[in-house]
């Protein structure tokens, strides 16, 4: 297995079209259709950057900016922003669009981590994520501080040795 990839490569675009079944009572899609939708393309996304299994260890916040009526047609683009050890953190962006009134909003930004795993669901090394554009430097320089952050919520990092937040912060 290669130890680096580009980014791009990890590069998943996901289209649905929303349903009656896929909505609530005031015909919006409800919001846990969505964030399945969100897991299955970075689910898909961080496998096409590791060629393996992968299972999902967190989701960070997940804001909804914009209903999503029935009738749209969903757009979800993912992409690894930066691989750990075995982890990956892949943002995805979502659209909702209303193709005969030409109008295409953003409804939601997140950022979830997968673990690659092996057949026994241990987990193993990932390749490194490269970079290209200046989108992509900008996530891949983020990445640590959010893994961070997501560490010391989670318990398993004591803040004091989180270092990319104390420099955020200026704490000494």
């Amino acid at each position: 297995m290669s130890k680096t990839k580009v980014v791009s490569e990890s590069l998943t675009i996901m289209t649905e079209m929303i349903f009656p079944n896929d909505t609530n009572t005031l015909g919006n899609l409800m919001g846990g259709n969505l964030m399945r939708m969100m897991d299955v393309v970075g689910a898909i996304c961080a496998q096409k950057h590791c060629n393996r299994i992968v299972v999902t260890a967190s989701v960070d916040n997940v804001s909804f900016k914009q209903s999503v009526p029935l009738g749209s047609v969903v757009t979800l683009q993912a992409k690894v922003t930066r691989a750990f050890n075995s982890s990956m953190e892949v943002v995805i962006d979502v659209w909702a669009e209303n193709i005969p009134a030409q109008q295409r909003v953003s409804t939601n930004k997140a950022f979830f981590t997968f673990v690659a795993v092996d057949q026994s669901g241990r987990p193993i090394d990932v390749p490194q994520a490269i970079p290209e554009t200046a989108e992509e430097k900008e996530y891949y320089e983020g990445a640590l501080r959010r893994r961070q952050l997501r560490l010391v919520l989670a318990g398993r990092l004591p803040a004091s040795e989180a270092s990319e937040l104390k420099a955020l912060f200026d704490i000494q």
